[in-house]
């Protein structure tokens, strides 16, 4: 179980909440206190997973700017405001094998469309509506294969890499309107999106870790929870590794 964070009264909107990361993090948020708008591609997956966890659900297509614009303002006119925005939708599976010189580059245009420009797309939708509550938060998912350069992914950990770097610029941007920005670094964490992984990359972060064990949703939810409460007022800009310390910032 994640440590109890107080989440009452915040509304929040979760990207890629119809399953996997995304959907752990909003079952925790709605434990928490929260009134959670989850929005995903994934329609009907999505509508049942917001039903049976009591969130609400909006559709949107990363890839297409006015998909984004209308997701934010459907989400804001059915919570009454918003408080905090976790972009955790991304393309992560279907694009990891091919190595740099096989990817191709119709892959790396449609990965740096949603997983980048929709990241920023979605916090710029977020911003106006941001501004009008005092500390504010924005959490971007990155994932620590862009910290250590995981091979044969690299659409995936450029995407990644510039979520941490993003997320810099816009805590220094958004900072004197009273959001905080901050991101996380996930390790292979056993969701869905992971289950096409190879078994020898498994093993690689499970040795390599501090603690020796599979990484699993739960691990990443408490983190999540704290950055978008009261307790992550003064953090921003930061990115928070969490990985059992195959990792080490």
């Amino acid at each position: 179980m994640a440590p109890t964070i107080s989440l009452d009264s915040k509304r929040i909107l979760i990207t890629g909440g119809a399953r996997g990361l995304g959907q752990n993090f909003a079952e925790a948020a709605i434990a928490a206190g929260a009134q959670i708008v989850i929005a995903d591609i994934l329609e009907d997956v999505g509508r049942k997973a917001a039903q049976e966890m009591g969130a609400l659900f909006v559709g949107v297509d990363l890839a297409k700017p006015e998909a984004i614009e209308n997701c934010v303002k459907k989400a804001v006119d059915k919570l009454g405001g918003l408080d905090g925005l976790v972009n955790c939708g991304a393309i992560a599976t279907g694009i990891g094998g091919p190595s740099m010189m096989e990817t191709d580059i119709e892959v790396w245009d449609k990965v740096m469309d949603v997983n980048v420009r929709g990241t920023w797309l979605m916090s710029k939708a977020a911003v106006p509506h941001l501004m009008a509550n005092e500390a504010s938060k924005i959490v971007n998912v990155a994932s620590d294969t862009a910290l250590w350069g995981a091979p044969k992914l690299i659409s995936y950990v450029a995407s990644k890499g510039a979520i941490i770097s993003m997320t810099r610029s816009m805590s220094r941007e958004l900072g004197p309107e009273g959001i905080a920005v901050n991101c996380i670094a996930p390790g292979l964490t056993l969701v869905e999106a992971t289950e096409y992984v190879p078994e020898d990359r498994k093993n690689q972060y499970i040795e390599g870790r501090s603690i020796q064990r599979e990484q699993m949703p739960e691990d990443v939810t408490g983190t999540v929870l704290f950055l978008l409460s009261d307790a992550a007022d003064f953090l921003t800009g930061q990115c928070l590794p969490i990985n059992g310390g195959f990792v080490m910032n």
